[in-house]
C-alpha cells in the first residue's frame, strides 16, 4: 500500500444531511465513497446537559493525503456547531479496494 487510507464519519440530525455531506464530498473527489447508517440514537454531553438525539452516520473513505481537505469541508458544511467528525486508520483491507479509494481521490481525477 502506497497511502495510508482513512474512514471519517460524522453524525447529522437528519438523513438528508447526511446524504448531502456525503454528496458533496464525493463530488469534490475528497472521498471516493460515502455511505449512511442510521438512525441510531446517541447520548452524549452538550452544554452540560445529558442529551439523547436520533442522529444518522456518514462514513467516508479516503486517503491521509485528502483527510484534512475533507475534514476542513465537512466542517464548513455541516450544520452542527461543534460537529462529531473523527478519522480512523485502515491498517488492513483489500489492495484492489484500497487502491480504488486512492484512484477516486486522487487529484484531477476524472468521473467514470
Amino acid at each position: 500500500m502506497d497511502s495510508t487510507y482513512l474512514q471519517i464519519t460524522t453524525m447529522t440530525d437528519s438523513r438528508s444531511e447526511a446524504e448531502r455531506l456525503g454528496r458533496v464530498m464525493v463530488e469534490r473527489r475528497l472521498a471516493a465513497c460515502a455511505q449512511i447508517v442510521g438512525p441510531v440514537t446517541s447520548t452524549y454531553w452538550w452544554k452540560g446537559s445529558m442529551e439523547t438525539a436520533e442522529e444518522w452516520m456518514t462514513v467516508m473513505k479516503t486517503t491521509d493525503e485528502q483527510s484534512a481537505q475533507l475534514i476542513a469541508a465537512m466542517k464548513a458544511e455541516h450544520s452542527y456547531e461543534t460537529p462529531d467528525i473523527v478519522a480512523v486508520s485502515i491498517v488492513a483491507g483489500l489492495a484492489e479496494y484500497l487502491n480504488w479509494i486512492a484512484e477516486e481521490t486522487r487529484t484531477g481525477a476524472r468521473a467514470t
